[in-house]
């Protein structure tokens, strides 16, 4: 199945400011997560932040809430997303079958978020090279456990260029630059 602008919505997980400094490659989990704010802007996909208790963990890091420009931003407890009444609601509200999931930490809110979506009957694409863990070790069993479920593992350009569709169209040229 392909990854649709106009039937997916994009999740940033718990990108935190004292939760980033401790992932596995940091700089290219924000890079990646980044460019797939950009596309999302770019081709009307909705985007959704959440902040695991932020009072302990601090705020969104400036870079991901800079590219996420207007996004709501959930503060929550639960380690699945979809256990938030008010993430809940407004991811359901937006009327997407598709999650595309990035975010921290891989083998806990990320896992347990798209887990809870499957079970709920849409089709999650969890974005590899946007998505990290403390450890090499959970990260990996995070991404084989969830392709094991049904759960796509995707690349950024996968997504980009799913949401784009064709080459030629002034979104695609916008994009082009970005990725290279």
């Amino acid at each position: 199945m392909l990854i649709r602008a106009s039937e997916s919505a994009l999740i940033v997980i718990d990108m935190q400011e004292r939760l980033v400094p401790a992932m596995q490659a940091p700089a290219r989990t924000i890079q990646n997560t980044r460019l797939l704010l950009r596309a999302a802007s770019r081709n009307a996909v909705p985007v959704m932040l959440t902040e695991q208790y932020p009072q302990g963990l601090g705020a969104t890091v400036p870079a991901i809430r800079s590219a996420a420009e207007a996004a709501p931003i959930f503060p929550k407890v639960h380690f699945s997303c979809m256990e938030d009444t008010k993430f809940e609601r407004h991811f359901k509200s937006l009327g997407r079958k598709q999650a595309v999931v990035a975010g921290m930490e891989a083998h806990i809110c990320v896992m347990q978020t798209a887990a809870s979506m499957v079970e709920e009957g849409y089709e999650v694409f969890v974005v590899s090279d946007a998505t990290a863990s403390r450890t090499a070790e959970s990260e990996k069993a995070c991404l084989r456990r969830l392709s094991a479920s049904g759960i796509s593992i995707v690349t950024t350009e996968m997504v980009v260029f799913e949401w784009l569709g064709q080459a030629g169209t002034p979104a695609f040229r916008e994009m082009l630059p970005l990725i290279r």
